[in-house]
């Protein structure tokens, strides 16, 4: 059976993951470097690693499998993670991809410069929006319908 993987730390539609886990009763693994509760459910399992940057991405990466459903706005996660033949879904929805991957690490990395010379630019990240959560929700449930 295929698992979803979140990473959880900073993961706003992790009740979202849930609700569907549970009506498709696929297992989700919430990664995270600890500060989650456990969850009632069965089907979620909270995997609690170390502390230390990018612990929770490693985990993620060694662990998941081919068309395992990884939920995530970390982009080199996202590319990892991809290689690796999982399906990647950003927190509003977003599918990642081969075809879409090397030019969302190209923009990210690019901002990332850009914000680095321009402390105006420091902080200005998009708001996430209940249209947001509402296309993650509907991409989530097809992606787990489609497998």
């Amino acid at each position: 059976m295929k698992k979803i993987y979140v990473d959880a730390d900073a993961c706003p539609v992790k009740e979202e993951i849930i609700r569907v886990a549970i009506r498709h009763n696929t297992p989700v693994l919430m990664v995270c470097n600890g500060g989650i509760r456990p969850f009632k459910n069965n089907l979620v399992e909270l995997v609690i690693v170390s502390e230390g940057p990018d612990e929770a991405d490693k985990w993620i990466h060694t662990n998941v499998k081919v068309d395992d459903i990884v939920v995530t706005s970390d982009i080199p996660l996202a590319a990892n993670c991809i290689d690796k033949g999982a399906i990647v879904l950003k927190n509003d929805g977003l599918i990642l991809t081969n075809t879409n991957i090397g030019n969302i690490l190209a923009t990210r990395d690019l901002m990332s410069d850009l914000r680095s010379f321009d402390p105006f630019l420091k902080g200005k990240n998009k708001v996430f929006t209940k249209a947001d959560k509402g296309k993650f929700l509907s991409a989530l449930d097809n992606l787990i319908i489609q497998q």
